[in-house]
């Protein structure tokens, strides 16, 4: 461990970046650019999709990508809850605890980086929906162990996965990609500090530990995948909340997305444990559309 956190501290003393200086946030929207790779898009392919026009699906590209940061802003504020919890019982002197204080100035920065971006878009913070808001009131005073950093795992992959085909994309406006780029870089070393921590924290649990997190670890699935799209993003362009939900949710496209999103995260979980063979907690995630239908 002495020799990864080593590794991780000098890859952050290394190559970070601070979004205040590193993004031109004076530089205007490019016309015609989407904010989001259509084809991601949580209504591309149904009939309600087909009923906008080219510059309505642009707008609405602008404000689900919105969400997904209001979202991933959300879910950064949780973990550094969760870190500081952890930073507060560990030593001082150690190296760990030295990259676990880097990894909150990261996601300080992140969080930041998020709210101004959003707020340049110049539409809602929509923030995750009502039952995340009360589970991460919730889990950073009760969660520890192999569920904690599932949960960090999965507000972390499957979002870094979507961000690293968008970075590249040069449909997509310069803003997006570059804060895409930046989150990218930086959320690679916090992936590979939860996953040691995650082999390390299930060595030696109990049968109904593990029972314990893998229900953690699929609501959190759930809760994550389900709230990245709040339903009011559809009103922007003239559509129902509920409509756009319903047809969000039962859409192909767009469940395909979320498997496509989930496809580093999902058999590693499952490679460590944390994914039953059967039964409710299986069901959640198949739910959460993380998990491909056996």
């Amino acid at each position: 461990m002495t020799v990864l956190v080593d590794r991780l501290n000098k890859s952050s003393a290394r190559q970070s970046y601070d979004p205040d200086v590193d993004l031109d946030w004076d530089a205007p929207p490019v016309p015609g650019l989407w904010w989001m790779q259509p084809e991601r898009m949580s209504l591309y392919g149904t009939p309600l999709w087909d009923r906008l026009t080219e510059e309505q699906q642009i707008e609405l590209s602008k404000h689900e990508v919105a969400s997904i940061a209001s979202v991933g802003l959300w879910f950064e504020i949780v973990l550094m809850q969760l870190l500081l919890k952890d930073v507060y019982r560990s030593d001082p002197t150690s190296p760990r605890t030295h990259y676990a204080l880097t990894e909150i100035a990261d996601e300080c920065r992140h969080s930041t980086m998020f709210g101004r971006a959003i707020g340049k878009f110049g539409v809602p913070a929509y923030g995750p929906r009502p039952e995340a808001v009360r589970l991460g009131k919730i889990v950073p005073a009760v969660l520890r162990g192999p569920g904690a950093y599932a949960a960090t795992l999965l507000g972390e992959e499957p979002v870094d996965r979507w961000q690293r085909d968008s970075m590249n994309d040069e449909r997509i406006q310069p803003l997006v990609r570059m804060v895409s780029r930046i989150h990218v870089l930086e959320e690679a070393r916090h992936v590979t500090f939860a996953r040691d921590e995650l082999e390390k924290s299930m060595a030696g649990i109990s049968r109904r530990e593990l029972k314990w997190h893998q229900f953690v670890a699929s609501q959190a699935a759930y809760v994550t995948m389900r709230s990245l799209v709040n339903p009011r993003v559809y009103e922007a362009v003239g559509i129902d909340p509920s409509e756009g939900r319903h047809a969000a949710l039962s859409n192909r496209h767009y469940r395909e997305t979320i498997a496509w999103m989930g496809e580093k995260v999902v058999p590693y979980l499952d490679e460590v444990g944390l994914i039953p063979a059967g039964g409710r907690i299986r069901r959640t995630w198949h739910a959460s559309f993380l998990l491909r239908k056996d």
